[in-house]
């Protein structure tokens, strides 16, 4: 069992007159809301006497912090992942169509599968880079997102791919089913975007989000829907659901960001209507441009069908 750490620190000029759990924060390296149930619960002294979260703090004055015990690391688990179908590999990278349902990798409070465990049990050799849950992972897709998704085979790979989706020379392609028609039809959404002011587990378009921008393209229109292609500069929580949410046409089958669930019951959807469809990159091992496309999953294609017929 891990035991917790006790750690005591004299409060430096610079922190006075600073609220106490964010001092917490920045001295002790944790997070704004682990910092402020640490002080609930009785873990935060100053001089010796619990404190409240919005005490300020007098330079000199002693913080003892009991910090919480260290996260085990958490590891993959290998088991096969119904409907992951690899559509490209070589020793370097390795590309899956990822279902819906699925995450990239484990993560603390998901017990479902994961496209590494599923790459794992089916006898693939993942990169070794990167944190010991998210080794081989360059970039992710939503547990309710299907697509195309690259996961590194190679440490070079794993560098390249890495600086790749920071350098945004990635192309990123999506198509989604919106509500609406979008007008113009070819747009751009730049919006940042951040934790929702109301409902933190979800995102908005706020003031002081991070940065995100969004191109779309109608590249079919219906009657009560578009088919958009989206392609994203940027790679934001929720990205393409929060923007085109923010300009009154939801993702169908998104009641979580303003759809008509109605119409979500007429065309069979159980989830949003978004699957990417494309990734283009330069290849880390050759240096060729290459895109790597992924079906529609069939839930998509038979709402599709509907509203086509």
């Amino acid at each position: 069992m891990t035991t917790r750490e006790v750690r005591q620190l004299a409060v430096p000029e610079g922190l006075e007159g600073m609220r106490v759990d964010a001092a917490v924060a920045r001295l002790f390296g944790v997070s704004r809301t682990v910092a402020a149930e640490l002080v609930v619960e009785g873990d935060v002294l100053v001089d010796g006497a619990t404190s409240l979260k919005s005490d300020r703090l007098t330079s000199g004055t002693l913080l003892e912090v009991t910090l919480p015990a260290p996260e085990e690391p958490l590891t993959p688990r290998a088991e096969y992942v119904e409907g992951m179908d690899v559509i490209y590999s070589d020793k370097d990278i390795i590309a899956v169509n990822k279902p819906v349902g699925v995450a990239a990798h484990p993560t603390v409070g998901w017990d479902g599968p994961t496209v590494v465990g599923g790459l794992a049990a089916a006898g693939f050799r993942i990169s070794t880079s990167g944190p010991p849950e998210r080794k081989g992972i360059v970039q992710r897709l939503d547990v309710g997102t299907s697509g195309v998704m690259v996961v590194a085979a190679s440490e070079r790979a794993y560098s390249a791919l890495k600086q790749a989706f920071r350098d945004r020379t990635v192309e990123k392609t999506y198509h989604a089913l919106v509500q609406g028609l979008p007008d113009p039809i070819v747009g751009t959404i730049d919006g940042a975007i951040g934790r929702h002011p109301s409902s933190g587990w979800k995102f908005a378009v706020t003031a002081d989000g991070k940065p995100a921008i969004t191109h779309y393209e109608v590249i079919e229109a219906f009657r009560e829907v578009s088919l958009v292609e989206v392609r994203l500069e940027t790679g934001r929580t929720h990205q393409i659901r929060v923007h085109m949410s923010s300009i009154g046409h939801p993702c169908a089958g998104d009641p979580m960001y303003g759809s008509d669930p109605k119409l979500a019951q007429r065309l069979g959807l159980n989830r949003q209507w978004l699957h990417a469809v494309k990734l283009g990159f330069r290849h880390p091992g050759t240096g060729d441009f290459t895109e790597i496309t992924a079906p529609y999953p069939q839930d998509l294609d038979d709402a599709l069908a509907k509203v086509r017929s």
